[in-house]
């Protein structure tokens, strides 16, 4: 069942993460927190590992292919985003659990309000 129910929520992030662009890590914390009874820590280290090569690399190649997606921007990011994975995973070793859930609740509800009252 573990091995069903984990590919069948790879498949539905992987779809979900390469139409809307999605960080998987939005549907895959709170999956692995109250469907797989993960702590918030290792929902997030399992996310960020189960993020890496699948999605990015391949979502990325079909935006790539359709002149959807900008390669030197996206790699200047990438490095920026490199040396912040490393500071925030170093930091997230000092907060507890709860520290780590309700920061991750709060940029949720702050992403939605964002989403919900801005125009275009």
């Amino acid at each position: 069942m573990a091995l069903f129910g984990g590919l069948l929520i790879g498949v539905i992030v992987g779809v979900l993460s390469g139409m809307v662009g999605i960080g998987g890590g939005v549907l895959l914390i709170p999956i692995l927190l109250y469907f797989f009874g993960m702590t918030q820590s290792e929902a997030q280290g399992t996310s960020l590992a189960i993020l890496l090569p699948p999605t990015g690399l391949l979502a990325f190649w079909q935006y790539y292919k359709a002149g959807n997606a900008n390669l030197k921007l996206g790699l200047i990011i990438a490095a920026g985003v490199f040396l912040g994975g490393w500071l925030g995973g170093s930091w997230a070793q000092h907060l507890s659990n709860l520290a780590l859930r309700r920061i991750f609740a709060v940029f949720l509800i702050v992403v939605a309000v964002r989403m919900l009252t801005t125009k275009g």
